[in-house]
């Protein structure tokens, strides 16, 4: 089947907020979410939590890489003391929009639902605050959202996350080289080829697993029987977020004449895909035998790059 790119709503916050503080100039987030390493792997961490990225990777891990490659910078603050973190983003916001992140979701209570932490992380982009309220565009689908400080810092305080230092903000957002999408694309390969090789020196969790291994065990895990928090977290994010991410690896390999793994990029967008409607449906034995033929995929997108396509 030819390969369509995706265009419409899904849980893109990272990217979304990035084109935001990038404004005119900004690259598609497609491309932004390429060059963070986001689409070249699967991970089971602690052998338990499923997510479509690399093997050691979260957010944090591709955003200076991200910036480099589609020739931006940008200054990153971090800090444990609130009082000293609101001082730093009124700072931050007299020259414009700030971006801020990782906040814990659950906190975000303009969100229909939330009332207190859910171990989820989201980013957003600040802009305006008083001595009540913070004003932000959520990339949830909620622009100007406006919520009160109290909230907001319990949010951004991230302590219910498992990475990111409390208080984190960048701001500064400059471009400092006119790079194409293709050449930050091309310029970005190397990371995906890094990724997908699960060579790391960040911390992983006892027992995680990466590609391969990790779809043939969450198959495995399945199949036995899929408990409502695992379907909920597939259900919810991974699924769509995996499938998304994905598709913009195959639309954006096949910008830079990569076709062989723009194609094995759009298997697994397919696949990854396709477990929405049978976790949905909790038809787990046909969930399993997708994430099987998923299994397979990863090495064969890896002697891809390796080999120049």
């Amino acid at each position: 089947m030819q390969h369509v790119p995706y265009v419409g709503s899904g849980p893109y916050c990272y990217a979304n907020s990035f084109a935001m503080m990038f404004g005119q100039e900004a690259p598609s987030t497609a491309a932004i979410e390429f060059a963070t390493g986001s689409p070249f792997g699967m991970q089971l961490i602690g052998g338990s939590l499923p997510f479509f990225d690399p093997y050691g990777w979260d957010p944090e891990a591709g955003f200076d890489g991200a910036l480099a490659a589609l020739g931006w910078t940008s200054q990153v603050s971090k800090g444990d003391d609130a009082e000293d973190a609101l001082s730093r983003l009124r700072s931050a916001l007299k020259d414009g929009p700030v971006w801020v992140g990782p906040v814990e979701m659950g906190h975000l209570r303009h969100q229909p639902g939330m009332t207190g932490p859910i171990e989820a992380d989201h980013y957003v982009v600040i802009l305006a605050l008083d001595e009540k309220r913070v004003l932000m565009h959520d990339p949830q689908g909620y622009p100007y959202a406006s919520l009160p400080i109290a909230d907001f810092m319990a949010a951004w305080s991230a302590k219910t996350l498992s990475y990111g230092r409390s208080f984190t903000l960048r701001s500064g957002f400059s471009r400092v080289a006119e790079v194409s999408e293709a050449d930050a694309i091309r310029a970005s390969v190397p990371a995906a080829i890094h990724w997908l090789s699960m060579v790391t020196d960040r911390p992983v969790p006892p027992e995680s697993l990466g590609n391969a291994d990790a779809a043939e065990a969450l198959a495995a895990r399945i199949e036995d029987g899929c408990d409502r928090g695992l379907r909920a977290h597939l259900i919810h994010f991974a699924v769509r977020v995996g499938a998304r991410r994905a598709a913009d690896a195959a639309t954006c390999l096949g910008r830079i004449g990569f076709a062989q793994s723009a194609a094995i990029a759009g298997e697994q967008a397919q696949l990854i895909g396709a477990l929405q409607y049978p976790l949905v449906l909790r038809r787990d034995a046909e969930a399993a035998e997708i994430l099987r033929r998923l299994a397979p995929t990863y090495d064969r997108l890896l002697d891809a790059l390796q080999g120049g396509d």
